[in-house]
């Protein structure tokens, strides 16, 4: 039986509208469509931004929240919010028209050096990514009185069966109401929101800033390194292809890589606020920043156990989601770049090679994290550093890429939208210089 794709299921006269390529007159049936195929379409950009919010990036939330309080970051995050649209809107064009995989795309433009450095960059930084999406999951189960070892195996066995269950639609599907459950964060922050004298003390964080100005850049890269994460560029514009969509959706992709901005911000903005509300109780107990546990216990103790809870259950569901993105993001890009079978439309037997990329690298991340005396919350916080540096060379490749006409044509870059990707470029590169000036 052939695999059926989203755009089988809509009917004739509208699949046939979409993908007219010449302007004319919308129907009016069509127009009152809008939003029925827009659901119908959306889900790898709101994926892709959910998962942004992972179990690293939400205990190097919190630590910057505990360390800084909410007053300077929250309008760094609000300024990377168009950044990241910029960024994944490039992302899920290139996918559309190209229709192949974006190392691909490098190899055959920029030669083996550039798309095997993007290959090997893509495979450190989500073995990173993903040992701190077990450890959250791990801690996360902890409050159910789980040894954390039981709860990485746990934790392990969910996350491979996930991808071996069902089409595309429903992992897909599965995998947008599992990041529903981020919603926990914005009541943490209501919850446990810092009281006023907590948010008069954040003001304190620009006496930090001049006094440790490296600690002050170090989270700075971390957050925009937990905004722009680079496999983000490979899981969306390999899922827009393996969900059958085409240049003909791009409205749709855009407002589902749209959607996807603003949630990522409204849930990392309410994380700090989790961690702002720690910011007091850090000063007389600096042991809430050296681990999730600590952390954790800071909440019960300010807050009580619902509270506590409430974050565990978010700490585990953003590692569990951020271990099926990352995951699938290695799986999808390495299967094409050297031609395997790639779909989750297809069963293990049909892509044993997909699949088999995918467990091995949840196993290899599982079991790293049982290693002893690991330094679990600089590991999360400096995963994002990593992501942010290594994002500067895939971001320069990806201005290059979308804004060439023949491979582009008509959905090439506009210049307002060069513009922005260059100035995102040249930022980024000053901030990663400015750190290693101050380090070395």
């Amino acid at each position: 039986m052939p695999t059926i794709r989203p755009k089988d299921m809509l009917p004739s006269d509208v699949a046939k509208d979409l993908h007219s390529e010449r302007p004319h007159p919308t129907p009016v049936g069509v127009k009152k469509r809008v939003l029925p195929l827009f659901l119908l379409l959306m889900g790898p950009g709101l994926l892709a931004m959910i998962g942004d919010n992972d179990a690293g990036g939400v205990v190097s939330y919190a630590a910057t929240g505990i360390q800084f309080g909410w007053f300077l970051f929250l309008p760094i995050l609000l300024l990377l919010a168009p950044v990241t649209y910029t960024i994944q809107e490039m992302t899920m064009r290139l996918g559309l028209v190209s229709q192949r995989p974006f190392p691909v795309l490098v190899i055959e433009r920029f030669g083996r050096f550039w798309g095997y450095f993007s290959l090997l960059s893509l495979l450190a930084e989500n073995l990173l990514t993903l040992m701190t999406e077990f450890i959250g999951m791990s801690i996360g189960l902890s409050v159910l009185g789980i040894p954390f070892m039981t709860a990485d195996l746990i934790s392990l066995v969910l996350v491979g069966v996930f991808a071996l269950v069902g089409k595309y639609w429903t992992k897909e599907r599965l995998a947008l109401l599992v990041g529903v459950l981020n919603v926990v964060f914005v009541a943490v922050a209501w919850l446990a929101h810092p009281d006023g004298a907590a948010m008069a003390h954040t003001f304190s964080s620009l006496q930090i800033i001049r006094n440790q100005s490296n600690l002050f850049l170090f989270y700075a890269i971390a957050t925009v390194g937990n905004a722009v994460a680079p496999w983000m560029i490979f899981f969306q514009g390999s899922a827009v292809i393996d969900k059958g969509m085409t240049h003909t959706d791009l409205r749709y992709g855009r407002m589902d890589t749209a959607l996807g901005s603003v949630v990522q911000v409204v849930i990392a903005a309410s994380i700090i606020v989790c961690g702002a509300a720690l910011h007091l109780y850090s000063v007389h107990h600096p042991a809430v920043l050296s681990a999730p546990v600590a952390m954790l216990h800071g909440y019960l103790v300010q807050n009580g156990a619902w509270v506590r809870d409430l974050f565990a259950l978010g700490l585990f569901n953003a590692g569990f989601l951020a271990s099926i993105t990352i995951s699938l993001s290695t799986s999808w890009t390495f299967a094409g770049v050297f031609g395997w079978a790639k779909s989750l439309d297809d069963h293990f037997r049909q892509a044993p090679k997909f699949y088999g990329l995918y467990i091995g690298g949840l196993v290899l991340a599982a079991l790293l994290v049982l290693l002893p005396q690991l330094p679990l919350t600089f590991l999360a916080v400096l995963t994002q550093v990593i992501a942010g540096v290594l994002m500067v060379p895939l971001l320069v490749l990806m201005t290059r890429l979308t804004s060439s006409e023949p491979l582009m044509g008509m959905y090439r870059n506009s210049r307002l939208t060069k513009w922005r990707a260059w100035t995102i470029v040249a930022v980024m590169a000053a901030l990663t210089l400015w750190l290693l000036l101050h380090l070395l």
